[in-house]
This record gives structure tokens, sequence and C-alpha cells, in this order.
């Protein structure tokens, strides 16, 4: 089949979008291949196209992202397309069904975490597939100069000696050069590997730098001037509430968003976000991978991100659609210094670190020569708690641990309960259970098809709501009948773990090698300074900056910037007098409104005196607003 009817057929699109069909015929003719595509690019396609072109085999997706992992499995089998995963959150029965799916040929797609990869047993099954394409997702977190580097992905070169002639494609959305060039060596490219980059400019993102001294109020003030959906992205979990009330109680229609919800929390406020309902979601970086919400208009930061490379990421979920849209960084005075503070949090001292090691080994209840290659959950609020270590320290200590090989911390994650009939359908007519749980498994079969072939995601609060039981009776009727093994139930949960790479050691020879310490903290202090230099610079386009730090030459000045815009303005020959006949002649020809985007969209590029002379128009009385529209008064039209 062409590879544009498979893209018809499976996704609805008519054509690619740039640089898709390049990787796509680059992989599928055997080459490994290199993709670096801003967010929104559409990565997914450029794999799960020729997956499907491919007359048989399994393309293998090495991801660290879980929740990802499952929206892109639940997604591609919405669309007809069988996909499995395997990673630390599944059951035995689960792993089994998935594995028996792998070995009859009935996946096209194996999502995995690279933690898997560290299991040699895992491995040696992993031989006997018959793999025809592996892609590495997020793949500069192989490479140590990467702002996000994982030690677990370096295993990968293991997955590539088991297949040598299969191609690997590696995608990023954040790549420095030196990072790109990192990537194709740690993955071991062959000869004829190619590389397509496409251009990190997004002409339709206007990138705004705010000095502030009330943020709250600054928020507030930007969302009222602008339209549509929006994120406003903080660092810490009690702001994303602080500030998601202040709106709220200001007439902006907000919520709140981060790791430490429930699931069904999450989904719920993700969902009245997706479908308009919430127009602003306040939320940590723990919000929007992975959402493909095509009409953001603005993503505030309300504090700096530490790297060029995260802002960019998140900054580039406005906009999706190609419309004009706005990213604006609030900056206070302090910010500079306490970015800087954060460097040196970052780096425990050796002893220190040595010390958090030999006390989450306690924890965990390994002895001196136990542990090698285990997996075991790690409750690490409780573990903060019981040893009285600040959290921060201990995130830092962890990484730095996991960079020298020790432990792996897999941050929590959260699975939906699911549920598999595990008898014939004949059988479910004789069985003899309570009332409850007949009751529950009656509205089991009705709510959820596939139940047979399957585990399906349930919802405990739709079941009590539908049969009128409570929540824990519904619960404790599933239990009942998964020990009666008429079904398979697997309650949510939310689960971390630490990966214990090696045996535990002595912690006085616990080595933190200056690879790991002095030459990251050098690599983290540049990302600083980038990120410093960026918010702070008063001359010279701030995207031309941000382009010439992902290592594209020569870029011109955006014309969109604040820094291009107050060049704009001083260099008008348009006086504001002039700008606001015009804007009134203007509104004149659409007596039902305007909104001020579209009417900044007809004065480029004297967008920023059309807002003006706009603003000008309402004070004074001659024009009114209603809901975003814009339009004359009755004084002025008389």
């Amino acid at each position: 089949m062409e590879l544009e009817s498979i893209l018809k057929k499976y996704w609805g699109y008519d054509s690619f979008r740039p640089l898709q069909r390049d990787i796509i015929e680059s992989v599928m003719s055997g080459c490994d291949t290199l993709g670096l595509m801003p967010t929104g690019g559409g990565k997914s396609l450029t794999f799960q196209v020729p997956g499907m072109a491919f007359e048989s085999g399994l393309t293998i997706i090495v991801t660290p992202l879980i929740s990802l992992m499952k929206d892109q499995v639940d997604n591609l089998k919405r669309r007809g397309i069988t996909a499995v995963m395997l990673n630390s959150g599944m059951t035995t029965r689960e792993t089994r069904i998935a594995w028996e799916r792998l070995c009859n040929g009935r996946a096209r797609f194996l999502y995995v975490s690279p933690e898997k990869l560290r299991n040699t047993y895992f491995l040696d099954e992993l031989r006997r597939l018959p793999v025809r394409l592996i892609v590495v997702d997020e793949a500069h977190c192989i490479s140590q100069w990467g702002y996000d580097f994982r030690p677990s992905y370096l295993k990968i070169a293991d997955l590539r000696k088991l297949h040598p002639s299969v191609p690997v494609l590696a995608l990023t959305a954040t790549a420095t050069p030196l990072v790109a060039e990192d990537i194709m060596h740690n993955l071991a490219f062959h000869g004829n590997s190619r590389k397509f980059k496409m251009s990190f400019s997004r002409d339709n993102i206007s990138y705004l730098v705010r000095l502030s001294e009330n943020k709250f109020y600054d928020i507030f003030h930007i969302l009222s001037r602008t339209e549509g959906s929006g994120i406003v992205y903080v660092r810490s979990r009690r702001k994303t509430k602080e500030i998601s009330e202040f709106l709220s109680a200001s007439g902006i229609s907000a919520e709140y968003y981060h790791a430490g919800l429930t699931y069904e929390s999450k989904v719920e406020r993700q969902n009245a976000w997706q479908h308009g309902n919430i127009r602003i979601m306040v939320a940590t970086n723990a919000f929007g991978m992975g959402i493909d919400k095509p009409d953001v208009r603005i993503v505030v930061h309300a504090d700096f991100p530490p790297s060029l490379e995260e802002y960019y990421q998140e900054a580039g979920r406005a906009g999706r659609d190609g419309k004009k849209s706005y990213a604006v960084l609030l900056v206070s005075k302090n910010d500079k210094s306490s970015l800087r503070r954060k460097l040196s949090l970052s780096f425990p001292e050796r002893d220190e670190i040595r010390r958090i090691y030999e006390m989450a080994c306690n924890f965990m209840n390994l002895a001196i020569g136990e542990g090698y290659e285990r997996l075991i959950e790690f409750d690490f609020e409780l573990f903060c708690e019981t040893f009285h270590i600040q959290r921060q320290q201990a995130i830092a200590a962890f990484h730095l641990l996991s960079q020298a090989g020790y432990l792996d911390y897999i941050e929590e994650t959260e699975s939906n309960s699911r549920v598999m009939i595990t008898v014939e359908r004949e059988e479910l007519y004789g069985i003899h259970t309570s009332t409850e749980a007949d009751t529950t498994l009656q509205c089991v079969l009705r709510q959820y098809p596939g139940l047979f072939a399957d585990y399906v995601k349930i919802n405990e609060g739709i079941i009590s709501r539908e049969t009128g039981l409570d929540h824990e009776t519904v619960y404790n009727s599933l239990l009942e009948l998964n020990r009666l093994k008429i079904l398979s139930y697997v309650p949510r949960r939310r689960t971390p773990f630490v990966f214990v790479s090696t045996s535990r050691e002595e912690s006085r020879y616990v080595e933190i090698r200056k690879s790991i310490y002095e030459d990251r903290f050098k690599i983290m202090s540049d990302r600083i300074e980038a990120m410093i230099d960026y918010a702070y610079c008063d001359d010279g386009c701030r995207v031309s900056r941000m382009l010439e730090y992902f290592g594209e030459e020569k870029a011109c000045d955006c014309g969109k910037c604040d820094i291009c815009r107050s060049k704009k303005k001083s260099s008008s020959h348009v006086s504001k007098e002039e700008m606001i006949r015009r804007v009134w002649k203007y509104m004149q020809m659409y007596p039902a409104g305007v909104t001020q985007t579209v009417l900044e969209q007809n004065f480029t590029p004297d967008d920023h005196l059309a807002g003006d002379a706009l603003r000008y128009l309402v004070e004074e009385g001659f024009a009114v607003e209603d809901h975003a529209i814009y339009r004359l008064s009755e004084y002025s039209r008389s």
C-alpha cells in the first residue's frame, strides 16, 4: 500500500507534513536516521506509518514516558492497529499476554521502557522477534550533553546488537549540534546514516519577556487581554493551586494540574481543558507531554525553566494549528540568582550522596552484595520522612547516583484499574456470587466491550453510579470476582520504583566520577546561563538567539518578539493619532465586532500600535468590549 494511502486510511490525513515523508523513506530504505523535529512536528507518524507499510514484522519504540506510551498504544488500538507495551507497572498476566501476542505475530508495535533493556532475559526474548525497525523516542536522553541524560538509554546499543541489520530511527524535539552528534555516536549509526532537521523556528509564535514585580497580577493582565485557551507553567505544586484559584476568583476559567493529583483528577481536568470547558491550565511540567491541543493561543511561564530546551518545548505547545499565538516569560529581578542557586542544590557534596545511597539501600532492606538488577517499589515521600532528608536534596542525589550507574529512580506512574474476563462466555451463566458481585459483573459486561480478549480500563466511579452501589462495595465485588477467577482485576495504583543497577556496595566505595559531577555541573551551568542570557538580553532578537543555540546559523530577526516589536515601535512612521483613526475606520466596516487578534493581524507590522489604539478607543468610550469581541459604541457611531 502506498504511504499516502496508509496515512489516509488510519490517520485521515491527505498529505504529510514537512520532513515526515523524507524520514519515512529513509528508514524504509534501511538507513539509520536522526529526525530533529520541533514540538508539534508530527514525530509519531514517522515511525507509525512505516510500521504499517512493512508487509510484516515488528516496530520497537523505546520511550521513557510511560503515560505517553499508554496513550499511543490506546490511540493505535482505536485506529484498528495492534500494539502492546512492556513496562514496570504491568502485572505478570498482562506481561504474559503481551508476549503471546508478540510471539504470535499479532502486534505491529511494541512500546518498551528503557529500564526493561537492562534485563538480559528480556533481551534474549527480543532476539527471537521479527524486528523491522527500532525507534528511540526522546533520543536526547542518550547523550550526556543532553538536558535529560538517562544512563538506561545507553542499553539501547545492546538492542542494536541483537538486530544489527535493522535500521534505527532516533527522534527528538530539542537537540543542540553537540547532542545530535552524540546521539548518532551512542546509537552506533552506520555509515549510510542520514539526518533530517526541521527548522526550530515557529513563525506564528510571538516570544515575549516581561519584567514583573507582581506575577499574579501580570498573569491576569496578560490573559485578560488575549483570547483562547492557554497554559501557565510554574515550578511548584503549591503555586499551581494558588494561581488557578486567583484566576478563577478574577473571572478567568482556570484549573491546576501537577503530578501529585489522583489519576481521576488528572484525566477529568485534562479532558475539561482539552474540550474547552476550562480556558487556562496552571501546571508544572508534568502537564503537556503527549497532549496535542492545536488551538492553544498562549503559554505563560511564571517561573524560570532551567534550560532553553525545556522552555522551547513547553512554549511550543502554543499555536500548533499555525495561527498567531504567544509565549510569554515573566521574570523578576531575583529570578537570575534563584536559578543559579538551584544549580548548587542540584549537586550535593559527594559524602552526602554516599550517605543517601546507604540510607536508600537500608530502606529497601538490601544487604551488602544484594540487589543486582532488581526492581523494587520505593515510597519516596516515606523515605524522605523516615530519614529526615529534604526532598530536593534526595532527588538530586538519586539523579547523580543514576548517572553513576548505582540506582535508577523511576518516577511514580499511575495506572487505570483494569479488568479481563478469564472464563469462557458460556461459563458466566453458571457462576455463584454475592448479589453485589453479580450486579457489578453485569454492569462491567454492559459498559466495557473487549473484556474476553484483553485487559480493559475501567472506572469504579462509573460502575458505582450505574449500579447504585457505593465505591467500596464495587471494589470488594471486583476482588470477589477476582478470587473466584471469573475475571482478573488490577486495581489502580501509583507506583514509584527503584531499579538497582548493581549489587549494594559499601558507601565508601561509591564512586561519583568527574564526568558525572564536575563535567555535568559545567554542562548545567552553561545551560542555565544560556537561559538567563535569553531572558535578560535587551539587544538582538530573542528568537534569533534561541535558534542560534540550537545550531541554526544566520538566523534572521523574527520581527515579533518584544525586542523586535520595540524596534518597530521606535522606527514606525505611523503616529498614534493616525493609527487610532485607521482602527476606528476598520471597525466601522465590521459593526458585529472584531477580536483584538484579528485586528492586529490586519495591521502588521504595526500590530502593537493597533492594539494600543484599540485600548484607547475602549478607555475613552468610543468602543466597547464583550467577551473579547470589540465593537464601536453607540456614541462613536453617532
